[in-house]
């Protein structure tokens, strides 16, 4: 009968033990009667409840509004060559030709298309798209985002930055807010509109993973843009934006194995376009300095192998006849310092530097020539078109 007892009694101590246990453990919670002798417990907040907050401060739940500012003024465009083929090519044969009594080889003609977008810029009718979406086009038709088709005309081009200018009459066009170019980060939201694959226009997001991208392949005088939005064919000529709206940068061209995006794009920063726009409306041309030297780095490694001096400087590999800088003295094997008393030790510095020039100003070169240093003055030049 006592084990009966001792098993309700030793459970029920065992109990009380715990409870004084988890009581000397648990800080205290003072509440508003009482005085606050201990750290309060701090309030923590939920993972749901702490990854929204984070969401609306960094990240907007949805780009609409961005999107619905820039898209109208995006378009898409169409170009039309004529091709002209023969044929047979048998019809050369002047054999052939004699026997069928035809005096010259019959040709056939056929309009081949292509695609692009471009984004207009001004309220009066400019477009500015790339320069290889229009180039050789016989025909070139602007499609707006409320429908309308119209008929585009050039105004200029200006392949060193694949950059074009149409123009088109129609009322009511709306135009894209350009951005601060110098507020642009690393890490930016950044969202592609455009045309791919003709399938019609299309908004990609990414972020801006790089800035000053230098691609020489595809032009000397632009530190591109580079983001992870996806930029397929047909989107060259669109608009890369922010998450306000704002235009950052027209899409040029991606990196790629396969032709499809594999998130490595390509953008003309809008700084570089709206100049280029606005010399092509007042000149029909990009006007450019020029000096007409090939210089090259001076590195550790060059000066060496040629017993010059190991400093910073440009090495002047060739010479333009009659260009500029042979006017002004200087000759291959000379090591530029300074243009205008500013150190160069970069080529590409150099020529962006002498580009912004305009052609009949004046520029200080300093140069060492056989460990003696001179002081040469050239008339900058006008840079010739590329061929």
């Amino acid at each position: 009968m006592t084990r009966f007892f001792l098993i309700p009694a030793v459970t029920g101590l065992l109990v009380a033990v715990l409870y004084i246990t988890f009581n000397n453990n648990t800080p205290s919670i003072p509440t508003s009667n009482s005085p606050q002798t201990s750290t309060p417990v701090p309030k923590l907040i939920p993972a749901t409840e702490q990854s929204n907050t984070i969401r609306s401060v960094l990240e907007p739940v949805s780009y609409a509004d961005a999107v619905a500012i820039a898209q109208p003024a995006v378009v898409n465009i169409y170009t039309g060559k004529i091709i002209t083929r023969r044929y047979n090519p048998l019809y050369d044969d002047p054999r052939i030709r004699r026997y069928f009594g035809l005096n010259t080889a019959p040709k056939r003609q056929r309009m081949e298309r292509s695609l692009g977008s471009g984004v207009i810029l001004s309220e009066t009718g400019y477009i500015v798209t790339n320069n290889h979406v229009i180039s050789g086009a016989d025909e070139i038709i602007v499609a707006l985002n409320d429908g309308r088709q119209v008929a585009a005309a050039v105004v200029g081009t200006d392949p060193e930055t694949d950059l074009a200018v149409l123009f088109i009459e129609a009322p009511n066009l709306p135009a894209i807010t350009l951005a601060q170019t110098n507020n642009i980060r690393v890490g930016d939201v950044a969202l592609a509109i455009g045309n791919p694959f003709g399938i019609g226009q299309t908004v990609t997001k990414g972020i801006v993973s790089a800035l000053g991208r230098s691609q020489d392949n595809l032009s000397a005088f632009v530190d591109f843009i580079q983001t992870d939005a996806a930029i397929n064919p047909g989107n060259s000529g669109g608009a890369l934006i922010n998450a306000l709206g704002q235009l950052i940068g027209i899409n040029t061209a991606i990196y790629s194995k396969s032709g499809g995006s594999q998130g490595i794009g390509f953008a003309i920063p809008i700084s570089i376009a709206k100049k280029v726009l606005i010399e092509l409306v007042q000149h029909g041309e990009v006007i450019r300095g020029w000096l007409g030297i090939e210089p090259i780095i001076l590195t550790p490694k060059i000066a060496e192998t040629f017993n010059l001096p190991n400093i910073p400087g440009l090495l002047v590999s060739g010479v333009f006849k009659d260009g500029p800088a042979h006017q002004s003295g200087i000759r291959p094997g000379d090591i530029i310092t300074h243009l205008n008393d500013d150190p160069i030790d970069d080529s590409k510095a150099a020529m962006t530097l002498v580009s912004n020039m305009k052609p009949g100003e004046k520029v200080a070169i300093g140069i060492i020539r056989k460990d003696n240093r001179h002081r040469l003055v050239a008339t900058v030049g006008s840079r010739p078109s590329p061929k």
